[in-house]
């Protein structure tokens, strides 16, 4: 292959990647709502979360690594247990609502956690997604009856960079408060606890 085409290649590549990038995509929070009057019987006995170790993790400094665990805000660790942490505390505020007399068990497995990296921060303005999707089901804590089979949950949010990002953190506002509030929020809308949270957004990154 001539050096011409080869240099007309490369750029060809570089320019798809950025219009994939700079074009933004679609993204959503998006459930099943629990039916309606199904959760009032049911009172919160335990939030058991799995983080599958087949799920990958990226620990690369770049902008959207390909991983399906991309999470920087902790020090640097086992990865599953702190979105096992994050994620057991959002859905535990998220399902509070829950006094019923039939103790219940949210049993939740993570699909993929994707947070910003440091560096995807530090980009301008109305950049970057935390995506975070779930699946999770509900079972009697007494028999072990599946009363809601697993069901598919995605709790995408936009994320902040640039000024945003650094107004923000003066604030004291994180990564994780973000994404705990965002979950918590999404649980509760599917619970039929609280306001329906579902949504779509536009947004460059990912």
């Amino acid at each position: 292959m001539s050096l011409s085409r080869r240099v007309a290649l490369v750029g060809l590549s570089a320019l798809l990647l950025s219009a994939c990038v700079v074009g933004g995509s679609s993204f959503k929070t998006e459930y099943d709502p629990v039916p309606a009057g199904m959760a009032r019987g049911w009172r919160l006995a335990e939030v058991r979360v799995n983080v599958p170790k087949s799920l990958t993790v990226s620990e690369q400094k770049t902008l959207l690594p390909s991983a399906d665990i991309v999470w920087r805000e902790d020090p640097q660790g086992d990865r599953y247990a702190q979105v096992d942490v994050i994620m057991t505390n959002a859905i535990t505020r998220g399902a509070q609502g829950l006094n019923g007399s039939r103790p219940v068990i949210i049993d939740v497995t993570v699909s993929r956690f994707h947070a910003l990296t440091f560096e995807a921060e530090q980009r301008s303005q109305n950049w970057g997604v935390h995506n975070i999707n779930f699946t999770a089901r509900v079972v009697d804590a007494r028999t072990g009856e599946v009363l809601l089979p697993a069901t598919e949950i995605r709790a995408e949010l936009p994320a902040l960079s640039g000024a945003q990002m650094r107004a923000a953190r003066a604030k004291g506002q994180t990564q994780k408060s973000m994404i705990t509030a965002h979950v918590e929020k999404t649980v509760a809308g599917w619970l039929g606890l609280g306001p329906d949270h579902r949504g779509e957004f536009s947004r460059q990154g990912n």
